[in-house]
This record gives C-alpha cells, sequence and structure tokens, in this order.
C-alpha cells in the first residue's frame, strides 16, 4: 500500500508540472513579437523588403530580370533526318566451314591492305587432297599426251583419244577442287580497311557463319536517311548537307548527297537518300546516330532567345518591357512561334524589332508586375549590342 500511494504522488507531481509549463508557454506566445500581437506581421506591409515588400521579388515588388532585344536572324529552313553510321565498306568476317583455328595474323584496330591473309585455318586435310589431285592430274597428263601421239601416229583410235582427254580435264578439275577447298581454310581482307575487337585465338573452333573478326573503310561514311516524299523535288544528287553527332556536341559536319533510290516507299511515303562524309581522322565510328539536314532555303525573321519564350500547351508568350511613369513594368504578349535554331526562337507575330523583353527568369515575375532590370543583355550575334535601359 505504500509503494502505491508513492507512485500516485509522483504521477501527480509530473502532471502539475506538466500543466505549469504548458501555460507559460502560451503566455510568452502572445508578446509583442509573436503573430497576431502587437508587433508586424510577415504577411503584412511592414518589413521584409525596401519599399515595403517583400524581398527576392514578390507579386508587390520589383523581380530582378535580364534583358533581350527582338532583333531580325537569318533562318535555314531545312529537312531534319535521321540516320546510321555505316563505313564505306564494311563486312563481318566469318569461316566457310568448320574447322580449329591455326593461326591468328591481325592484331586489334590494325589497318590491313586488300588480300592481306587474317586468319589460317588448320589445313592439313586439305593439304593432303590437293597433293593427291596434282598427283593425279600429272598421271592423266601423261596417259593424255601418250594416246594423243600414238593417234597422230594412227595406232590410237579417236575414241580412246577422246577418253584419255576427258580424263585430264576431270583431274583438273579436281586440283582446282582441292585448292577451293583449302583457300576456304584462309581467310582474306576482301578490301583495304581497319579490323574490330576479337576473340579468336590459335586453336579455337570456328563454324560456318560465326562472325570472326569485322573490317571497316573508315576512310568515309554513309549515312541512309528518309526523305518525305513532298520534299523530293528539292534533293538531288551531290546536293551539300550538314550533320551532327552527339559525341561532338556544337559541330557541324559537312558532306553531300551520293544517291537517291529509285524507289519511294509505299508504306512511309518517303524515299531513301545516301549520303557519304569525309572522315580523315576516323573520329565517325560506324553505328553512330547522325542527324542529317537538308537545307531548303534561307530566310530573315523576328527572333528571340529560348529562354524569353514561355510555351503553355499551344500557346505561347514573352514579357515585353514598357517604362510606366519611373518604373519598368513586364507586360505579358501571345507570340507565333516558328523553327527554333542555335538557341533563338522564330517569332512571326506578336513583337517587333527592337522591342525589350525579359530574357529569363519567366517564372518569377507575373503580368504587370514592375521590374529591374540586371546585368548586360542576353544573347549572342546582334542581341549583344542591345543596351540595358537603367534599372527603375
Amino acid at each position: 500500500m505504500l509503494r502505491r500511494h508513492f507512485f500516485l504522488i509522483g504521477a501527480l507531481a509530473v502532471l502539475i508540472i506538466m500543466a505549469v509549463a504548458g501555460g507559460l508557454k502560451l503566455a510568452s506566445a502572445k508578446g509583442p513579437g509573436a503573430p497576431g500581437g502587437g508587433g508586424a506581421s510577415a504577411q503584412g506591409g511592414g518589413g521584409g523588403g525596401p519599399n515595403g515588400h517583400r524581398a527576392g521579388g514578390g507579386f508587390g515588388g520589383p523581380a530582378q530580370v535580364s534583358l533581350a532585344t527582338v532583333q531580325n536572324r537569318t533562318f535555314t529552313d531545312e529537312i531534319e533526318a535521321l540516320g546510321v553510321a555505316k563505313g564505306r565498306q564494311s563486312v563481318t568476317l566469318t569461316a566457310a566451314t568448320t574447322q580449329l583455328v591455326d593461326r591468328v595474323h591481325f592484331s586489334d584496330g590494325q589497318s590491313v591492305p586488300r588480300g592481306a591473309v587474317l586468319v589460317e585455318l588448320k589445313n592439313t586435310e586439305q593439304d593432303a587432297s590437293l597433293a593427291q589431285a596434282q598427283a593425279a592430274l600429272v598421271q592423266a597428263d601423261r596417259a593424255y599426251q601418250r594416246y594423243k601421239t600414238l593417234g597422230q601416229q594412227g595406232w590410237a583410235s579417236k575414241a580412246q583419244i577422246e577418253q584419255y582427254e576427258a580424263d585430264y580435264k576431270s583431274a583438273v578439275a579436281n586440283v582446282n577442287a582441292a585448292k577451293a577447298r583449302q583457300n576456304d581454310r584462309t581467310i582474306r581482307a576482301p578490301f583495304a580497311g581497319i579490323v574490330g575487337l576479337s576473340d579468336v585465338t590459335p586453336g579455337a573452333l570456328v563454324n560456318p557463319g560465326a562472325p570472326i573478326v569485322t573490317l571497316d573503310d573508315l576512310s568515309s561514311m554513309r549515312v541512309d536517311f528518309q526523305v518525305p516524299e513532298r520534299y523530293l523535288s528539292q534533293v538531288h544528287e551531290g546536293q551539300a548537307i550538314t550533320a551532327k553527332v552527339d559525341a561532338y556536341p556544337g559541330e557541324t559536319i559537312s558532306g553531300r548527297i551520293a544517291k537517291l533510290d529509285t524507289r519511294i516507299d509505299e508504306r512511309t511515303r518517303a524515299i531513301t537518300a545516301r549520303a557519304e562524309f569525309p572522315n580523315p581522322q576516323h573520329r565517325l565510328k560506324p553505328g553512330m546516330m547522325v542527324r542529317v539536314g537538308v537545307a531548303r532555303g534561307v530566310r530573315h525573321s523576328v527572333s528571340a532567345p529560348e529562354s524569353a519564350v514561355s510555351v503553355q500547351g499551344e500557346s505561347a508568350f514573352v514579357y515585353v518591357l514598357h517604362a510606366v511613369g519611373k518604373r519598368t513594368v513586364a507586360e505579358q504578349r501571345p507570340v507565333v512561334t516558328g523553327v527554333r535554331q542555335e538557341g533563338f526562337v522564330e517569332i512571326t507575330d506578336g513583337v517587333k524589332v527592337g522591342d525589350r523583353i525579359v530574357a529569363d527568369g519567366l517564372n518569377k515575375i507575373q503580368p504587370g508586375q514592375p521590374v529591374r532590370v540586371v546585368g548586360g543583355p542576353v544573347g549572342k550575334g546582334p542581341l549583344a549590342h542591345a543596351g540595358a535601359r537603367p534599372a527603375a
């Protein structure tokens, strides 16, 4: 009983202490600096930034923005297509028969001339067959020549001479067949090029059709791409084109259309064009994804940086800067856009040359909000000459 009383007394003391602490906390929360007290609220018209506005450019305060000026720019109309790079000549070498590898005469990435021996398979049996066929040929040749002489002397009939002649020609054919089987055991380079990586080593067993090594002529690259039928009159063989690859961002590769296919695909309504690109340093590799551009003409149009144009669904707009008294205000204006090239957007309607627009940070401002221009103009080329007006 005594222990139970001590436990109840202790629990009651803890509850009293918690109640006193909670009351003190509530009393301190109603002090002058607390929300709802006598001080200025964080949402009120008091502090937070200069001129009574929130710092950082809220709805009521000037937001800091950079400036761009609408200018004319040259845009190129292009037919854009995707293609895969291939070597001028490319092949995967395989064996024509099942056999063990005897010798390997190349190293990975080696340049080899046309006709170079790359791999030799074991040909012991083929060597023996060739020697047997050659011996039979010698015997057949002697018999044919002997009966041919006897026929000229009148001691052999014409039928006998023709029989031995046939035997001789059959022996010649057997020798040629034995040589062909022997050549199947030697794999040569069909053209000059660079061999790829290979795991074939002496003693390995190769089967017909199994890849041994790749061989590519990288002196120039071919790219096949599709051109829609409606542009057929605007492309021709020998036409200059450009290409870009992800491996070398910002670089443009020049080439030409080498050939146009003779037929239009009935399913895609497009014709296949084959382009050729010089590759003296072998920077382009077979299998690369290539973005091909075929120029159809150029034109001069009003432009703005991509960062200055905001797109929402099917609509696009920019913020045009206007002076209202001593302040600079951002007016939201819808625009009609065209193509995008090299970081700029073609604008066909909505703004005119010389208009000052917000270059970036469109998510920080609202229509009609005062702004403060900081820094110089954004962009390259003609935009670099547009001066910024003094901050409002």
